[in-house]
């Protein structure tokens, strides 16, 4: 078996895993990420926020408001007593723009000290913008573009091209910071953010590439969109808007009272006093740069801070396979078996002439590593609760096309070549070609299945490959009782698929 450094990862004799803890005091809302572990595939254990304003008339006061320092205390001391409850020891605190700005807001550091229990970081926007960078590196597959981190108190901007990070910079556009600024006037706004963005160097190499949208305030606009459009996947990560359609939505939230915008309800109520800002500070980035499409991160900061604590040779990991991996290691009948059915179709892939791009690989990967998770459901419902493990699971490294194919993919493995009918709405994420593949590889795990119970060691001694126009299954003299008509029906519906014939051969 080819030892792959995400097989290596998780073959490793490991201590075990702790927890570790961000605590993110920004300028609209304090918030609480717990961890179960620091891993390339992050599982979060707890979320809660407070919204707390802290940001709220620093422009035209300099001061940290008395009641918003009131509420974020408070919300430190409770994070404090649920870490302790959780048990977790690692816990990093990070404040930003709000509380860098300031007057008080050395005093306000101190007391927050106190209130949490630990050192508490003042990141500078240079530093805030790399770590949302790293935070998208963290979970977006190869991205190429500028990232774009909206807080209550400042706009981090920084190119990201792989791996590779700009300089960012840092402007005063915050949801909170320009309402202040324009003292809610839109037009006065606009204008703001017209200027700011105008001198902004890492919007200068955008046109064409991709604009990563991250923070709470574009989420919920995105959020809203999703909602408008009848969109199939409730999952906000790697949403993806094209420029025309982003920019025409744009406009739209900044001329008409949120209140009256359809499907409001959908965005929480604190958040909806700031959308019209985010929505003129897109606007004006689309103007000015003009990328090709919008993509939402649900990944900034906090994961940037843990994905940077990694081992180089644990980043180099891709989070989608191990995330996979660690699913098929809790929920499949026996682990090891992806690996295998890995292998097993890498062979008929490099033997069949099917043509397989990289990405497309890598989603054939995750798939049998997710193939057999739902065993312990009622048959009838096996396909559903591996779709609904797919479709709402928090996988990064994948776009939503990406999960549209693997949720198909193991649909037709539970319920046959046909059984993606009366799901319409996930089909029209994938292309044509896309949607043929999750059929063939939905075929081959079907013959895989009926061949091998799931077990692992079987495939491993058998071979498929394409042989005088025919797809044709060798097996050992050994597992020559595993051969049977349904298994050979199974192969025929392959060999439909790919316009050949079926047969079943007995190897020494």
């Amino acid at each position: 078996m080819l030892e792959t450094p995400q097989r290596q990862m998780m073959q490793r004799p490991d201590s075990e895993p702790r927890p570790v803890a961000i605590v993110d005091i920004g300028s609209n809302s304090v918030r609480l990420v717990a961890y179960q572990a620091l891993a390339r595939a992050l599982t979060p254990i707890f979320n809660e926020k407070a919204m707390c304003g802290l940001g709220k008339g620093v422009v035209t006061t300099g001061r940290l408001p008395d009641d918003a320092v009131d509420k974020a205390l408070k919300a430190l001391r409770r994070y404090r007593a649920l870490c302790e409850t959780m048990g977790v020891d690692d816990i990093e605190v990070i404040a930003t723009a709000a509380v860098r700005e300031a007057k008080n807001g050395t005093v306000f550091l101190e007391a927050a000290r106190d209130a949490i229990q630990r050192d508490i970081s003042l990141l500078s926007g240079r530093r805030e913008a790399e770590l949302s960078a790293l935070g998208v590196v963290s979970a977006i597959h190869q991205p190429d573009g500028v990232v774009g981190d909206l807080g209550g108190g400042s706009l981090e901007l920084i190119d990201v091209h792989k791996e590779a990070l700009g300089k960012g910079v840092t402007l005063p556009l915050g949801g909170l910071a320009l309402m202040d600024a324009a003292q809610r006037s839109m037009r006065e706004a606009t204008r703001i953010a017209r200027k700011a963005i105008a001198d902004a160097k890492p919007l200068e190499h955008l046109k064409g590439r991709t604009f990563y949208a991250v923070g709470g305030t574009w989420r919920s606009l995105a959020k809203l969109h999703m909602r408008q459009r009848n969109y199939p996947l409730g999952v906000m990560h790697h949403y993806r808007i094209q420029t025309s359609e982003a920019a025409d939505f744009a406009e739209l939230v900044e001329h008409i009272d949120s209140e009256a915008l359809e499907d409001i309800n959908v965005v929480s109520a604190a958040r909806r006093p700031l959308l019209a800002y985010g929505a003129i500070v897109l606007d004006e980035i689309i103007r000015r740069a003009k990328p090709r499409e919008i993509v939402i991160s649900a990944a900034g900061v906090r994961e940037g801070m843990l994905y940077e604590r990694l081992p180089p040779a644990e980043r180099r990991i891709d989070p989608l396979l191990a995330a996979t991996r660690e699913l098929e290691e809790t929920f499949a009948r026996a682990p090891g078996y992806g690996d295998d059915l890995v292998d097993w179709t890498d062979a008929f892939m490099d033997n069949s002439g099917i043509d397989e791009t990289e990405e497309e690989r890598r989603l054939r990967h995750a798939a049998c590593l997710l193939s057999d998770i739902a065993w312990r459901a009622h048959p009838e419902y096996r396909a559903q609760r591996a779709m609904n493990i797919v479709t709402q699971g928090p996988f990064v490294a994948i776009d939503h096309p990406g999960r549209a194919f693997l949720s198909l993919a193991i649909i037709f493995r539970h319920e046959g070549l046909d059984g993606a009918e009366g799901l319409s709405d996930l089909r029209t994420l994938l292309t044509t070609r896309l949607f043929m593949r999750a059929r063939i590889l939905g075929a081959l795990m079907r013959v895989a299945y009926l061949l091998s119970a799931s077990m692992p060691g079987v495939l491993p001694r058998t071979r498929l490959r394409l042989c005088d126009r025919a797809a044709t299954l060798t097996l050992p003299q050994a597992f020559a009782d595993l051969a049977s008509e349904r298994v050979l029906n199974r192969l025929k519906g392959l060999g439909k698929l790919i316009g050949v014939d079926a047969r079943i051969e007995i190897g020494s």
